[in-house]
This record gives C-alpha cells, sequence and structure tokens, in this order.
C-alpha cells in the first residue's frame, strides 16, 4: 500500500536558509535521507546552473551527495514532481520568483517541501525569492558558518575575487564566511 494512503498527507514548507559553508545542504540532505527511510517517494531539484560539484547531484561541501534534477526555472519541478511526497529544492536563490506560488502549490497538494538556499547574497542583500520563501514557510532553520577570521559565528558569503554580479558561482577560494564585525 502506497504511503499516502496509510498516512494522509500534510502539506508544509521547510526552508533552510544561510550563508555559504553553513551547512545547508547537508540538512536538505539529512532530510530527505530521513523521508526515504520512512518510505517516502522523494524527488530532489536543483538549478540547471549550479554545476559545481556535479551537474546532476546535488552535492555538499563534505561530499555528500544524492541524485536530483536539474530544472531551467521554478514551473518545471511543478509538472516533474506530481509522484513525489517529498521535494527537494536546493540551491533556491537561484530559482526565478515563481518558486514561491510553486512551493505553495505543492505543499497545497499535500507535499513537503524542503528548500536549501543563501538568504543573503554577497552584498548582504536578500537573495532571489528566499525572503519570501522565509515568510510563507512553516519551519525556518537558519544555519550558520564559522568566521574565517575570528571564530564566531558567520551569517555573511564574503566575496574574495573582482566581480559585481550578484550570481556567481564559487567555493572557497571565491567567498570566505564572515561574522558582522
Amino acid at each position: 500500500m502506497p504511503y499516502n494512503e496509510i498516512f494522509p498527507q500534510r502539506g508544509r514548507i521547510e526552508v533552510v536558509c544561510g550563508s555559504m559553508f553553513s551547512g545547508k545542504t547537508e540538512e536538505l540532505l539529512r532530510r530527505v535521507n530521513r523521508a526515504r527511510i520512512a518510505r517516502q517517494k522523494v524527488e530532489i531539484y536543483k538549478p540547471i546552473i549550479d554545476t559545481r560539484y556535479s551537474e546532476d547531484e546535488v552535492v555538499s561541501h563534505d561530499a555528500n551527495s544524492v541524485v536530483s534534477t536539474p530544472v531551467e526555472n521554478s514551473q518545471a519541478i511543478l509538472l516533474l514532481s506530481s509522484e513525489a511526497d517529498v521535494v527537494g529544492i536546493d540551491e533556491a536563490q537561484f530559482f526565478d520568483e515563481g518558486l514561491v506560488d510553486v512551493c505553495n502549490q505543492l505543499a497545497d497538494a499535500g507535499k513537503r517541501v524542503i528548500i536549501a538556499g543563501l538568504d543573503m547574497d554577497f552584498k548582504g542583500n536578500p537573495f532571489g525569492p528566499m525572503p519570501q520563501l522565509c515568510a510563507i514557510a512553516e519551519d525556518v532553520t537558519k544555519v550558520h558558518a564559522i568566521c574565517v577570521r575570528c571564530g564566531n559565528l558567520a551569517h555573511i558569503s564574503h566575496r574574495i575575487v573582482a566581480g559585481e554580479k550578484q550570481v556567481m558561482l564559487g567555493e572557497l577560494q571565491e567567498y570566505e564566511p564572515l561574522c558582522r564585525q
């Protein structure tokens, strides 16, 4: 008997946000793995532009990974996730503003939606659809990196290379986590 016939679905939206190197993807993977253990059907999506570690996997900085579907825009998630009980979305800040409506539709259809993304860009400004996603979510978890300069909790993804474009894929060579000070 399918999971959703045994346990009626109650849709919800969960957001995991914070700076780079704070463990957002690691937490997303932890949650979707627990859902799989519970025999829920899980689908994971990421923006097609995120090719840092893999073109078709969501990969955390500590090298944990899970197969995902890269998509061009948020509407594709809605079209592809009809059979899922749980929908995971990584790097949500790179999606279009339509992601907010897509996540609401998925939750309204009884799906658990788990979103991970940067809440701020390298200038400290709200990033993409993340502020709206935090506002509509039933649960928001803010995770923190450690400031590389003083050891306090970091919440800023400080860019250490030249460039003013908001979207610039990178790692430790391009960004460092910093605290307010």
